[in-house]
């Protein structure tokens, strides 16, 4: 069964600081940053939760959008629930609420070593766009990926729908 995903809300703020640290060791956004992204108080930006039937938290995601571009800066789904479609639904809910937006295309950076990461992406529709040298902290490259928004036949990708 698909999780259900939907806007996360300033209480689920301490399940994501921990998967932040969990999936983010290295770099992860301070508790102070995912609270104003939570908040609303970050103009372009909203985080999006996965949960079960329960309600149990899966995961989540950061996007930006800007005018016509979205950006997902951050995607995690809880380890014992990989390989399950959790970060699937996310994207989805990322692409369907930056087209509600009005972005047409959705971007990200991904670590080149990142195999998992990258096989969710291309799943999902994303082309290389380009490519970041150095880009992390340890000397490893980042891939730019992108996936266009709507369709030439349809204006949109019909199986993508959600309401935000």
């Amino acid at each position: 069964m698909a999780p259900d995903v939907d806007t996360a809300r300033p209480a689920d703020l301490a399940w994501i600081e921990e998967l932040e640290q969990v999936a983010f060791p290295l770099d992860p956004w301070s508790p102070a940053l995912l609270g104003e992204a939570l908040e609303g108080r970050l103009p372009t930006t909203a985080v999006i939760a996965a949960r079960d039937a329960d309600g149990a938290a899966l995961g989540y995601a950061v996007v930006a959008v800007v005018d016509v571009d979205a950006e997902l800066q951050r995607i995690a789904v809880a380890p014992d629930v990989r390989g399950r479609g959790v970060g699937e639904a996310l994207v989805r809910g990322v692409a369907e609420l930056s087209r509600s937006r009005g972005a047409t295309r959705l971007l990200l950076e991904v670590r080149e070593d990142n195999a998992p990461a990258l096989a969710l992406y291309r799943r999902t529709g994303f082309g290389d766009l380009g490519r970041r040298e150095r880009y992390y902290r340890d000397g490893t490259a980042a891939l730019v990926l992108e996936r266009p928004l709507t369709s030439l036949e349809h204006g949109h990708d019909a199986t993508w729908e959600m309401s935000w």
